[in-house]
């Protein structure tokens, strides 16, 4: 499926019929970052959401060229490229050359970066609790410099956070599918409930309240408890 653009996102009803690949246009983030870093392309790829996590291929705003995301994804070339088998299983950023010198790429992935011209991939893994859920990739026509390498591992995750915020904010709160209990007790907890208190209130053990609200943090991809109350009422999943 070809690239879309992100503003044509008010237009899908759930998550699930978003295009997975879409085009990346007018980010004035990427655009500074540019202006700073000289890369040519960009690839954000995952969601905190389970199931559209990095390397799955649901998930993936990009100004590459179309076709090449069509070929690259539709070949599920992914599960072959060492870039990302090393930048998940290590949990930290690998350029192409390290990535190649390590393993081996398979001749069809050499083709196609040869073919549409992309060099010198370099892939920062976003992580949360051990899980890498996320990935930011830029390519560039030189090996970037050791400096510029730390200055894009330090940026990408708000990078990765500011392009991804659209999808988040709008198909987030139905996709985590919290549950009853969960809502439930994010909403007590708003109100300035301790878990023992909703528990009396809910009838719920207190383990199962402290349960469901771990839950729901995790879900909201909150740091705390605090984060995910205020998560979820910016989500409009509670008032």
């Amino acid at each position: 499926m070809g690239c879309v653009a992100i503003g044509q996102l008010q237009s899908y009803a759930d998550l699930s019929s978003v295009p997975a690949h879409r085009q990346l246009r007018d980010n004035e983030l990427v655009a500074q970052m540019r202006k700073s870093i000289g890369f040519r392309h960009l690839i954000v790829g995952g969601l905190d959401i389970e199931g559209y996590h990095y390397g799955t291929g649901r998930s993936v705003d990009t100004d590459m060229p179309p076709a090449y995301i069509d070929a690259y994804f539709g070949e599920r070339l992914g599960f072959a490229d060492p870039v990302v088998t090393l930048s998940k299983t290590r949990g930290v950023a690998v350029s192409q050359e390290d990535a190649f010198d390590d393993i081996a790429p398979p001749p069809r992935l050499q083709s196609l970066l040869r073919a549409y011209e992309v060099r010198h991939r370099f892939l920062i893994p976003i992580v949360r609790d051990g899980i890498v859920y996320g990935g930011v990739c830029f390519t560039n026509d030189r090996c970037f410099t050791e400096g510029e390498r730390q200055l894009l591992a330090f940026l990408a995750p708000p990078l990765h956070k500011a392009v991804t915020k659209p999808l988040m904010e709008r198909f987030a709160a139905a996709a985590l599918r919290l549950s009853e209990g969960e809502v439930r007790c994010l909403e007590l907890a708003g109100r300035g409930r301790t878990s023992e208190e909703i528990a009396a209130l809910t009838a719920y053990q207190k383990e199962t309240v402290d349960t469901y609200l771990k839950r729901a943090t995790r879900k909201l991809g909150a740091e705390n408890r605090a984060h995910a109350i205020a998560e979820a009422i910016r989500r409009d999943i509670i008032t």
